[in-house]
């Protein structure tokens, strides 16, 4: 099957190509509930190489970077207490850190999580840390533009591969919570 956006020939539902997804993110496709049926799901094969955003834009398409998102660990502290976060937010933006995401989760400070401890924690490979599958108990900022999309592109898990997903199933994930201008152009 062809893809609904970039130029991908080899398309495929996500919950028949489970050994291609991160241990988490596999389990999470393959306990799917919610209004988005799971064959909407669509997972896409990409080289590990290419995943350095003006290469992969150049190699499945420019059309990517208005519909592709990424998924990034925060750190935030209030109190002495310390809770990690996933924010989500287009490829093209980077996260308001200090305004949005400290004021949706009521920290006083944020900061992205050190590479170490968004790995270790979320069971993902670095460049590929996607929002389904996060543990259990994470809140989950997604910026209102991306949940808004029909179709975008996220990580699988790993470096290699990705999955196209309906904005909207984004929305309906645990602990997620929609926050108009989270991602920062420019």
């Amino acid at each position: 099957m062809r893809a609904p956006i970039g130029d991908f020939d080899n398309a495929g539902p996500a919950a028949e190509l489970l050994d291609q997804l991160a241990a988490p993110v596999a389990a999470a496709v393959r306990d799917w509930e919610g209004p988005v049926p799971v064959d909407q799901l669509l997972h896409v094969d990409t080289e590990a190489e290419k995943a350095d955003t003006a290469v992969f834009l150049e190699t499945y398409g420019q059309d990517l970077l208005e519909t592709s998102a990424n998924c990034v660990v925060v750190a935030a502290k209030q109190g002495g207490v310390r809770t990690l976060a996933g924010c989500v937010v287009l490829s093209s933006c980077r996260v308001d850190v200090n305004g949005a995401v400290r004021r949706g989760l009521g920290a006083r400070k944020v900061s992205f999580a050190p590479h170490e401890t968004a790995v270790g924690e979320t069971g993902m490979e670095y460049g590929g840390i996607t929002p389904i599958g996060l543990p259990a108990g994470w809140p989950l900022l997604l910026d209102a533009e991306v949940a808004a999309l029909p179709w975008v592109l996220i990580g699988s898990g790993s470096r290699r591969g990705k999955l196209i997903v309906p904005g909207k199933a984004l929305a309906t994930l645990p602990g997620a919570e929609i926050v108009e201008g989270l991602g920062v152009r420019g």
